[in-house]
């Protein structure tokens, strides 16, 4: 019996398709499936039109490239065909695919076409299946589609289509199941332009980033007649005025309803008799008001993912959600919610993987005996005014990843982060602002950022070993010297020890944190010389050793520390998770690339988690935080209020990416190097309180990105730079205080020679020297002295001798 089925998928396949491997097929092939390969080069169209019965080709997920052929019109046969997920251009020929008659599913997402779509499609009326998404595919599309009667599945997400799409064109589309048509770029889709009544009923309708109803903002009306809906996303569009109340009385079996990112308003009701199908509901970021209504906890008992964060909810959280055994993630963050947390919830919800309650006006003792949230992954209490002590149950849970209970009134010892390490799956522990106090435990880590900054700890810092990419300490009284076992570490990215208590030198250690590229340990006690070690933290962007006691020289080689050459910044810690949900099938389409469509591959967008981390760095005179991309960039060195003395290393004039230099209030003498007009990046340089003399470089002319610039009180002396560029937006304060500068925008006058100034005062002309003499008045003066002393010696001989 002939071959007519052959399926090779994930077979590990690599390189090119050869011609005599598909002619040792048999020609009378119906369906051939090679998905989920590593094949490359070109379509193997050339050789697969000999293959006159071929009706199923898939070709999808592999490493194709390059364009569709026009002789696959040849392929007269085929009824499916799928292409998705490689790496094809250009454009689609119209002469080929319009002649593909019996064609019934296309895939031609995630590659890289672009241009119009082939008008020509109009002819294809069997089309039942039509995917073009996370193309760029531009132009009109809605008179094709309007033309395409058969569809059962469509999605044209992520082009960019122009236009306005009014769904009306596809009421007649009696067969329509799924409709995806989020992230469309310049369409606008619209379902109120005309008053109709859809012939189909949806399944699956995702209208997320659309433009949609940008006239009347309204939910669709036509979703009235509905009651077969599984999934609804109305996402990321900006709807107005309530929902309505048959947007969940019609559709008895909803699943998933996603209305988030709008500007609905009103409270938040549900169906005297809600349906206990619906496991995702998110109405987060619009603008609901007033209570949760105290029953919801019993009419959503199948919910698992429920999102209200981001609206204006008040009142308390009900008792009834302890009854919602299934619920896995509950946000409601960024409120107006206020009280304690009910007793039930932390004991009833076993389940739940994400709690987020930060930014609202909780109060009272979540972590009391009846927390039983052993499933907890990630929990955040931010922003709140939660008070009481933590004790050990928060080490229950073997899945906690990131825990958040920063700015709040917490107190106690922080002894129990020890027993977190025995889950190795903590990654995140921000504890910041609070009332912490106490001792530091050994056992740390390993953390990806840990952050116990501003809080009442004290005490020497732990003299063990710790795994921490970013370890945030300030703000504490942590006493005594930096401990080597501590700082012995590779994976720390970042170090602030700043404003604390601690006492003697930069020990030998630093020369192990080769990956640290923050270091602030500004405001503390340190003392003794810089170290030259110290230039071995080669990746390092910021650096403050600002207020502490340190004395000696600047270290030449200084200029081995990056100061942003080395670029990206581990500033994000992006804790990714993925909730294991039950797998849910919503609906199949396709009678040949048959695909199930579930929720997971809906929503995986919102199963993650980003965590910024904040640092704080002085420049231009002011404190300023620093997260996200602008540390890709940020960069500066602040030496300020120490002891240092000796002349300013001209190697500094070779860190060509430092941003902020601030070597103030020292002891540094010698002039300025003219070197540093290779700083081009500088933004704010201060070099004042310090004994510097002689002139200010013309060169720093050269700084065009200069903002704030400070020589005040030095011995400079000679002409002030020209008032042009940045420098003619530094007024007086930039140089005052230097007794011998003159110039605008000073007071003192510049004489002829532009090194002195015209006139001086009082206290000026005492302190000049004898020795400063005008050589023009010198001669005449001598001269006639010289004669006077002689005729008066020649007189007092005269009266003498006689």
């Amino acid at each position: 019996m002939a071959l007519k089925f052959l399926s090779l998928q994930q077979n590990g396949m690599e390189g090119p398709i050869s011609s005599n491997e598909l002619d040792s097929l048999n020609k009378d092939l119906e369906v051939l499936i090679l998905r989920g390969n590593r094949l490359t080069g070109h379509l193997p169209i050339q050789d697969l039109i000999s293959f006159k019965n071929l009706k199923v080709l898939d070709l999808s997920d592999n490493n194709f490239m390059g364009s569709i052929p026009q002789i696959i019109g040849l392929m007269s046969s085929l009824s499916a065909l799928s292409l998705a997920y490689n790496n094809l251009t250009s454009f689609l020929p119209s002469k080929g695919f319009c002649e593909l008659k019996n064609l019934q599913e296309l895939d031609l997402r995630r590659n890289t076409f672009e241009g119009q779509f082939p008008h020509c499609f109009t002819s294809l009326s069997s089309i039942r299946v039509l995917d073009l998404s996370m193309n760029r595919f531009k132009g009109d599309i809605s008179v094709i589609i309007s033309n395409l009667t058969s569809l059962q599945y469509i999605s044209l997400n992520d082009n960019e289509f122009e236009g306005k799409l009014s769904l009306s064109l596809l009421a007649n589309h009696s067969k329509l199941e799924i409709v995806e048509l989020t992230n469309m770029g310049k369409m606008d889709v619209e379902t109120e332009s005309s008053n109709w009544t859809p012939n189909f009923q949806l399944k699956v309708l995702l209208l997320s980033n659309c433009n949609l109803n940008k006239l009347s903002g309204n939910i669709p009306t036509f979703l009235s007649h509905q009651y077969r809906l599984k999934l609804i996303d109305l996402s990321h569009n900006n709807l107005r005025g309530n929902i309505p109340n048959w947007l969940l009385q019609e559709n008895a079996g909803l699943e998933v309803l996603n209305l988030r990112n709008n500007s609905l308003v009103g409270q938040l009701s549900l169906p005297p008799h809600q349906n206990n199908s619906i496991y995702w509901y998110d109405l987060s970021n619009n603008r609901f008001t007033g209570q949760v209504g105290r029953d919801m906890g019993r009419k959503l008992l199948s919910i698992e993912y429920l999102n209200l964060s981001k609206n204006y909810f008040d009142g308390t959280i009900p008792s009834s959600f302890g009854n919602i055994s299934n619920l896995r993630q509950l946000d409601l963050s960024f409120n107006n919610f206020y009280g304690e947390i009910p007793k039930e919830l932390t004991a009833g919800c076993i389940n739940l993987f994400l709690l987020k309650l930060s930014s609202n006006k909780f109060e009272g003792e979540i972590f009391a005996t009846s927390f039983n949230l052993t499933s907890i992954g990630i929990l955040n209490l931010e922003d709140n005014h939660f008070s009481g002590t933590v004790s050990s149950v928060i080490a229950w849970s073997s899945n906690m990843q990131m825990l958040d209970i920063s700015n709040n009134n917490i107190s106690g010892e922080v002894s129990w982060i020890s027993n977190m390490t025995g889950s190795m799956t903590v990654q995140v522990v921000l504890m910041y602002n609070n009332f912490f106090r106490g001792r530091l435990p050994c056992q740390l880590g390993p953390y990806n950022i840990l952050d116990i900054s501003h809080n009442s700890l004290s005490g020497p810092l732990p003299s063990c070993s710790t795994i921490m990419g970013h370890t945030l300490l300030q703000g504490n009284k942590f006493t005594g010297p930096l401990p080597d076992a501590f700082l012995n570490s590779s994976y720390i990215v970042t170090l602030d020890m700043s404003d604390n208590l601690l006492s003697g030198t930069i020990p030998n250690s630093f020369h192990a944190l080769s990956n640290l590229r923050i270091l602030l340990l500004g405001s503390n006690k340190l003392n003794g010389s810089i170290p030259n070690h110290i230039c071995n933290l080669n990746k390092v962007s910021l650096m403050d050793l600002s207020h502490n006691q340190f004395s000696g020289i600047i270290p030449h080689c200084i200029n081995n520390i990056s100061f942003g050459k080395f670029g990206m910044h581990n500033r994000v810690y992006q804790l990714s998770y993925y909730v294991d949900w039950k797998y849910r099938p919503i609906c199949t389409y396709g009678n040949f690339l048959v695909r199930t469509y579930d929720q997971v591959n809906a929503y995986k967008e919102y199963t993650e988690y980003n965590k910024l981390v904040v640092v704080e760095f002085v420049t231009k005179g002011r404190l300023g935080s620093y997260k996200g991309n602008i540390l890709d960039y940020m960069s500066g060195l602040d030496l300020s209020c120490n002891n240092l003395t000796g002349k300013i290393p001209r190697e500094i004039g070779n860190l060509g990416s430092l941003h902020a230099a601030n070597l103030s209030h020292n002891r540094l003498k010698g002039s300025i190097p003219k070197i540093f007009s290779r700083l081009l990046q500088i933004e704010s340089l201060d070099l004042s309180y310090n004994g510097l003399s002689g002139e200010i470089p013309s060169e720093l002319l050269n700084l065009h990105f200069l903002e704030a610039f400070s020589v005040a009180y030095n011995n400079l002396s000679g002409k002030t730079p020209e008032m042009k560029a940045q420098f003619g937006t530094f007024d007086r304060s930039s140089y005052e205080g230097n007794m011998y500068l003159c110039g605008h925008p000073l007071e003192n006058k510049c004489s002829s020679i532009g090194e002195s100034p015209k006139s001086s005062s009082s206290s000026e002309k005492k302190d000049r020297k004898w020795y400063k003499i005008d050589i023009a008045d010198f001669y005449p003066t001598f001269i006639v002295s010289y004669i006077g002393f002689f005729l008066a010696a020649i007189a007092v001989f005269h009266m003498n001798f006689f």
